[in-house]
């Protein structure tokens, strides 16, 4: 027999479910603008930053051939330079958009989370 009711608490520490109001009252407060606009004008430039210079991998791949092909040193081209690079671009965004979550983001999401189960 099954049923939907939620585990028996240990000890009262679990957190309260806030209403479906308070979810609304946070959204429509300002913290959360503030929250939503520091992650907004952080992750929409990036991600066309690193849209943009990938489409240009692809493109100069696709119709410069020539210049991709150009070596540098060894077999090593501009091309398989360009591809590692973009690896490289990868991980140092994701390095850089979590060192400014962790000091921007959540902290002010972890208040407003607080808030909201002390106020449920």
């Amino acid at each position: 027999m099954a049923t939907d009711a939620p585990p028996p608490s240990k000890g009262g520490t679990d957190p309260v479910t806030p209403s479906t109001e308070a979810y609304r009252e946070v959204q429509e407060s300002a913290e959360f603008g503030e929250l939503r606009r520091a992650h907004r004008s952080f992750a929409f430039p990036l991600t066309i930053a690193f849209i943009t210079w990938y489409l240009l991998y692809v493109l100069l791949s696709n119709y410069a051939g020539g210049f991709m092909g150009t070596k540098l040193f060894g077999n090593i081209n501009v091309a398989f330079i360009f591809g590692i690079a973009q690896f490289v671009t990868t991980f140092l965004i994701a390095w850089w958009y979590s060192k400014h979550a962790a000091a921007q983001l959540d902290p002010k999401a972890e208040a407003i989370k607080s808030r909201l189960e002390g106020g449920a």
